[in-house]
């Protein structure tokens, strides 16, 4: 009776032996085949080397709602509703002065410009926000308007500057902000003109 007892005894702690190790191996294999690693890798290559010489001399934050409606005779109107925030500024190229533009006399400098220009106008995709998207059929109809009305707000946002009148605005912030710099480097009063 003991011996039956005892082979008992064995046969079930090798009986949780080997269900204990077939539930630890089941797990490992579980969570081996599960684990996943993500490795990135990265090249970055210079393609432009761009010298600098623009003086930055007005930033205008702006915000812009764009609605752009694709109305259809049968099917439902295509619509989206896009909040657009960025930012324009205008610069004067410092590269574009020869120094022939620059005229000095015992007591003053006569120094002439460019004419100021938009640097760039751009969207801040972090901010801008698609608010509403309705009728469209396809995730790749709407996505393709997304595309569409972020273009369209870009192009805005340059236009909007246009009639904001920014180049005139950095004209002011050149004399304001330029000219003083310049007199205290040369110690000469300074006129700054506009090509």
């Amino acid at each position: 009776m003991s011996s039956i007892r005892s082979r008992l005894s064995l046969s079930l702690i090798a009986s949780l032996v080997i269900v204990g190790f077939l539930i630890f191996m089941f797990l490992y294999i579980k969570r081996e085949f599960t684990n996943t690693r993500t490795e990135v890798s990265q090249v970055v290559l210079v393609q432009k080397i761009t010298s600098m010489g623009k003086l930055e001399l007005v930033k205008y934050a702006v915000k812009d709602i764009v609605e752009k409606k694709e109305v259809h005779t049968i099917l439902p109107d295509e619509r989206v509703l896009f909040l657009a925030v960025g930012e324009v500024t205008a610069c004067i190229d410092l590269t574009k002065v020869k120094e022939q533009d620059i005229i000095q006399s015992k007591d003053s400098v006569t120094v002439t410009l460019p004419q100021p220009e938009i640097c760039y106008a751009k969207l801040d995709h972090q901010q801008s926000k698609v608010y509403d998207i309705t009728g469209a059929w396809f995730p790749s109809n709407a996505r393709d308007m997304v595309e569409e009305v972020y273009k369209i707000a870009e192009k805005k946002i340059l236009d909007g500057s246009k009639e904001m009148h920014i180049t005139d605005k950095a004209r002011e912030n050149a004399q304001l902000i330029f000219k003083p710099l310049l007199e205290s480097i040369s110690g000469k009063t300074v006129i700054l003109k506009f090509r």
